[in-house]
């Protein structure tokens, strides 16, 4: 496994990192076995990894208890990073989505944020968040100043409740107003060969600042790692039903691309989902890649792509074939 230093802060993370979106279960992703959840995350934490992504959202507060179960005899050697700003507390803010029977709004009010942090210590049975996020920036008319939400981060960073800030889903001009009233280390925005969006103006802003680049969806939902066929079904509810490229005339797009580079993944000694996340891991700019998983045999598959270093003319060659693809 590769390392990297999360911007200028003191956190240094593996280029592969855990996603447990997934692990909260519920309608998105249908019922999880919370025992094998936790046995991905010891597999991939015994594999290399060292940062875990999750939110409060996630299964509204299940996901980051598996994590705070999984974590609690090694805490020491993991980063957390977890995220604030989508609330279902009371009415406060601006609608973002219902489910199962819970009103979620964006929210980014100091009095939400601290009880947010609270209730995500107790969940993952820590006394500090390694990297707290602000997972959706907040709207009107409940468009709580970027300032006093930083300053309320930076309270509970000096506090110790938190150790560093980042964002996720935060275009350059709101990361402007972040950085004038303190400090973030990293943004999380979604990126993978077949959304490349943020190579635009979002990646050269990083790039230039010296914020890291936290990519999730990589694996576009398990599409990219070529195990769903033609054939595969998802129940109605399923988040990936929501997806362009799962539609049948673009997932054979994407299955023929895949099963040209064969002979890459011979030459690697890797398997489809490696060699995708490796080059993904090698795009100027990207720091981590958040890849979910919930079995085991998937978190160590994963993990081991943190190892796979993919040669400049093939890594050229995937770009060339994926923009003509996916053009940008």
């Amino acid at each position: 496994m590769n390392y990297r230093q999360l911007g200028q802060s003191e956190l240094k993370a593996s280029v592969v990192a855990l996603g447990t979106w997934a692990v909260g279960g519920g309608p998105w992703w249908g019922e999880s076995d919370d025992a094998e959840s936790i046995r991905a995350i010891h597999a991939s934490l015994d594999a290399g990894i060292n940062l875990i992504d999750t939110a409060p959202v996630y299964g509204f507060g299940h996901s980051e208890e598996i994590v705070g179960r999984a974590i609690a005899d090694r805490r020491d050697d993991v980063l957390i990073a977890t995220k604030c700003g989508l609330w279902w507390g009371d009415d406060t803010g601006a609608l973002h989505f219902e489910q199962n029977g819970k009103t979620v709004r964006r929210c980014l009010e100091p009095r939400t944020l601290r009880i947010e942090v609270e209730d995500s210590l107790r969940r993952l049975g820590t006394d500090r968040i390694d990297l707290m996020q602000t997972h959706a920036q907040a709207l009107e008319p409940f468009k709580t100043p970027i300032e006093d939400t930083m300053a309320c981060l930076m309270e509970l960073r000096e506090q110790g409740k938190i150790r560093e800030i980042g964002v996720s889903n935060c275009t350059p001009a709101q990361m402007d107003e972040y950085r004038a009233a303190g400090v973030i280390v990293s943004n999380q925005p979604r990126y993978s060969m077949l959304d490349r969006t943020i190579e635009n103006d979002l990646l050269p802003y990083c790039i230039e600042h010296d914020i890291a680049i936290l990519a999730y969806s990589p694996l576009e939902q398990g599409l990219l790692t070529g195990k769903v066929g033609m054939d595969t079904v998802f129940p109605p509810e399923y988040f990936r039903n929501q997806l362009s490229w799962f539609a049948p005339e673009r997932r054979r797009g994407v299955l023929n691309l895949l099963a040209g580079w064969q002979p890459l993944n011979e030459k690697y000694g890797c398997t489809v989902a490696q060699l995708v996340i490796a080059w993904t891991v090698a795009q100027p700019g990207i720091t981590v890649v958040l890849c979910g998983a919930r079995k085991t045999a998937n978190a160590i598959e994963n993990a081991g792509a943190g190892a796979v270093t993919i040669e400049p003319d093939d890594l050229a060659r995937m770009r060339r074939e994926v923009e003509a693809l996916a053009p940008n």
